[in-house]
């Protein structure tokens, strides 16, 4: 329901009401939609499934400002780009904006199943025991796993390797577009690569897969990388070579 995503509603209907669908970066369209009974604005500093879109200069930071004066929350996804993916703990962090609610889930455990939510003092003291509770919950084996994915963060320094890898990452396919006139853009944030091509990137991710390399293609143009954060440089020169020959292939 909270998705601007039509294609993730079919099938799962009727929705959740109350929810309503702003632009991506458009703070007039923002303002627009925040009515009396807007109780939160929700989006993810970084579009993960939207192609890895990086938010327009000053847009959190104004979706901040604006929440405040409107008396509504500010909640951040940050289920793809948090645990340091983005660079930083959190992406929020990145543009000095401290939203009011956080929400994580798969790199806070390194694959095994777990989720969480950070909140202000202010916003949490509604949670009362009882009201966000899962069967599951806090189970010992996904809260061991988040505190070793922390401290593995921690003690082999993946926040700086994950800006080390973005700056690899866009250089590399910077310097393949200069050759490949179909990659209309590059964008890199940490370890979230989006590769805009002017084409279908389907055949790229088959072509990749054919050659040992899974890739992600979505809204049918955008290659989208999810590497790991203790991606060694061998892996990465050996997975860019089959993701640069599929790419520039599309020429015939």
């Amino acid at each position: 329901s909270a998705t601007g995503q039509p294609k993730y509603h079919h099938g799962v209907e009727p929705l959740v009401p109350g929810f309503s669908y702003a632009t991506f970066g458009d703070l007039e369209d923002a303002e627009r939609l925040i009515g009396a009974e807007t109780c939160a604005v929700l989006l993810e500093p970084i579009q993960g499934e939207g192609g890895i879109n990086l938010p327009p200069p000053g847009y959190l930071q104004g979706l901040r400002e604006l929440t405040r004066r409107k008396g509504c929350l500010l909640i951040l996804d940050e289920v793809q780009s948090g645990m340091g993916r983005a660079g930083s703990w959190y992406a929020h962090q990145i543009w000095d904006v401290k939203p009011d609610i956080v929400t994580l889930a798969k790199a806070l455990a390194s694959g095994i199943p777990c989720g969480g939510l950070l909140a202000t003092p202010e916003v949490a003291v509604a949670l009362k025991p009882g009201t966000h509770a899962s069967t599951y919950g806090g189970n010992p084996v996904s809260a061991v796993a988040a505190l070793a994915t922390i401290a593995t963060i921690e003690q082999d320094n993946l926040i700086e390797r994950s800006k080390v890898l973005e700056v690899k990452f866009r250089t590399r396919f910077e310097a393949l577009a200069e050759r490949c006139p179909w990659i209309k853009e590059v964008r890199a944030r940490g370890v979230m690569i989006g590769i805009q091509l002017s084409v279908d990137g389907a055949p790229v991710v088959k072509k990749c897969l054919e050659n040992g390399l899974l890739v992600n293609c979505t809204h049918q143009t955008v290659i989208r990388l999810l590497p790991a954060m203790n991606l060694t440089d061998a892996e990465f020169d050996a997975g860019c070579a089959i993701l640069e020959d599929a790419i520039a292939g599309l020429a015939g």
